[in-house]
């Protein structure tokens, strides 16, 4: 292949970026579920035709779908080739949840539409979108006490929803007739399908500016520069190895931690992940499958080189030994519906747990660590319909070398926010009678972690029922370097004038909930980073001025006034 010059290069670059960027933005601005249209729970990507290695992600999806839509892709290619899934043609755009097949929990949908060039096979466009109920045994598909995949919700493998342009109506019933509130759907399904068609709109612009065979040159050497520059990073780490370890707070059915232990070696210019040691496959849904576990390393060497492009050759260099025979690959029919929003985040923890040993001045302390994922399902009488709601929330990042953690921070796996109070009042049968900083729950240290979030919801009218799918509630995210750990998750149920907790802390479901009963959640602050005693006075004296510890908490923590 010949050459490309740079400005060249970095145009296609900067343009295959944003062919993503826009797909990410039309998805959001047409979904109808707030979890979509507001909380930004999904992603885009371009994808190779024959493997399906990543081309491109959009910088406004989820992180921790770069490794999981690139293995779902490579899954439908060989499908296709074997015979179990047909042949594509130009407008069709395949549906798929199957978490076995690349996937994440049910809930996470992916669409796949191939792009034709003359005739020819070029690439394939993907997206991935939380659809707020997939059915299964409660609203909102988070079952915590779920002990095989089908109580969890319907498993899709890849069909065409759409055949040449058209959606097919039989597939469309057989989807509707297992969800809830499945009339929703079509909203949801069109603005995936329409975020696709934004993509090969703006694709197509791409190709017969530069043609493909220029575009092909040139995502070689964009792959070839992304692995040569983390490459480069990793040569900046010493060689050795480095051992962690993170824990789960249960698996939901047996209230027993879950442990992930992680041996990192680094030699050269390559890192080496070894999770053997690792708790056995557990019988809730906490297991996670291999493309979740290995997304999950992706994206936590990601958060500490961010300057690194995405596509395939930013991961080269890293090493993944497949954890068979852990709750890290799971198979089938253990259930998954934990992994993306929880497990991924304790393997992301133990991650930054080895590189902090490694790289102190480039890794802060353990983050918050949970979506918050909490789902409320039931029936408005006033509307006359029933509603699955589902809310994600944020916490607090670890403190670091150079300044404290951040507030309020969307969880490690992704750039999802919590949805506007205010829209999740417009569509469902609640008043937050709380929302605020959960002040004092970041870990002391000499920069403390940042603090989680302290909300309080509370139903307005008919029946509801409650589950949640958290984490970090036995445990608080660790401190590092001397830092004290961060608060961990709280969840209470004010039900009829008592005050329940979950058995498993974090997790729990079907809670049966009435008007005037409330739910409380506090999650979790971030580890503090490196000896409280040596904390700077004034930041102690500005952090009470503000309110978030009185004296008597400050002279505890660090030993003094301000």
């Amino acid at each position: 292949m010949s050459a490309i010059d740079p400005l060249t290069l970095a145009v296609i670059q900067a343009g295959l970026q944003q062919v993503c960027n826009e797909m990410d933005i039309a998805f959001s601005r047409s979904a109808f579920s707030p979890v979509i249209a507001e909380a930004d729970d999904r992603s885009d990507g371009i994808y190779d035709r024959t493997t399906g290695a990543l081309i491109a992600q959009g910088e406004y999806g989820l992180p921790v779908f770069v490794g999981t839509m690139q293995h779902s892709t490579g899954e439908l290619i060989r499908l296709i080739r074997e015979g179990q899934a047909g042949a594509p043609e130009p407008g069709d755009v395949y549906i798929v949840n199957d978490p076995y097949l690349g996937g994440t929990h049910l809930m996470d949908v992916r669409f796949a539409r191939p792009i034709f060039v003359d005739g020819e096979l070029f690439c394939w466009l993907q997206n991935t979108g939380h659809w707020p109920d997939i059915g299964g045994s409660v609203p909102g598909g988070f079952s915590a006490h779920a002990t095989e995949v089908e109580q969890e919700g319907l498993r899709l493998p890849p069909v065409k929803l759409f055949k040449r342009g058209e959606m097919d109506r039989e597939i469309f019933a057989i989807i509707c007739s297992n969800i809830r509130v499945a009339d929703q759907r079509i909203g949801d399904i069109k603005a995936q399908a329409a975020a696709l068609a934004v993509g090969e709109s703006r694709l197509g612009d791409l190709l017969a500016k530069y043609g493909r065979a220029t575009l092909d040159r040139a995502i070689v050497e964009i792959r070839a520069r992304s692995a040569e520059r983390m490459r480069a990073e990793i040569r900046g780490i010493p060689d050795g190895t480095y051992r962690s370890e993170a824990f789960v707070d249960s698996d939901g059915v047996v209230d027993e931690p879950l442990r992930i232990a992680l041996t990192l070696t680094k030699a050269d210019d390559t890192l080496t992940f070894d999770f053997a040691g690792s708790s056995p496959p557990c019988r809730g849904p906490m297991n996670s499958v291999w493309a979740t576990t290995l997304s999950s390393v992706y994206l936590a060497v990601k958060h500490v080189f961010p300057d690194v492009p995405i596509n395939a050759g930013t991961f080269a260099p890293l090493i993944v030994h497949r954890p068979e025979g852990t709750f890290l690959d799971a198979r089938y029919p253990r259930p998954v519906s934990g992994c993306a929003a929880e497990v991924s985040q304790r393997i992301a923890e133990a991650v930054f747990l080895a590189l902090v040993q490694a790289i102190p001045d480039r890794v802060t302390a353990a983050p918050a660590g949970t979506s918050g994922n909490f789902a409320l399902g039931g029936f408005d009488p006033e509307r006359n319909a029933p509603f699955v709601m589902y809310q994600i929330t944020g916490g607090g990042y670890g403190g670091n070398a150079h300044h404290d953690g951040l507030s309020n921070g969307c969880s490690t796996i992704g750039i999802s926010k919590t949805a506007p109070v205010e829209v999740m009042e417009q569509y469902y049968p609640v008043l937050f009678r709380r929302f605020a900083l959960r002040e004092g729950s970041g870990g002391a240290g000499a920069h403390r972690g940042g603090f989680g979030v302290h909300y309080e919801v509370e139903l307005l009218r008919g029946e509801a029922r409650a589950s949640f799918v958290m984490d970090h509630g036995r445990f608080g995210p660790p401190g590092v370097r001397g830092g004290a750990d961060g608060a961990p998750n709280v969840v209470r149920i004010h039900r009829g004038g008592e005050t329940l907790t979950p058995l498993h802390l974090s997790k729990d479901q079907n809670i049966a909930i009435r008007a005037g009963d409330r739910v409380e959640i506090m999650t979790p602050g971030g580890g503090g980073y490196g000896d409280p005693a040596q904390r700077d006075p004034s930041l102690v004296e500005r952090d009470m001025a503000r309110g978030y510890y009185r004296p008597d908490e400050a002279e505890r923590l660090w030993g003094r006034r301000g």
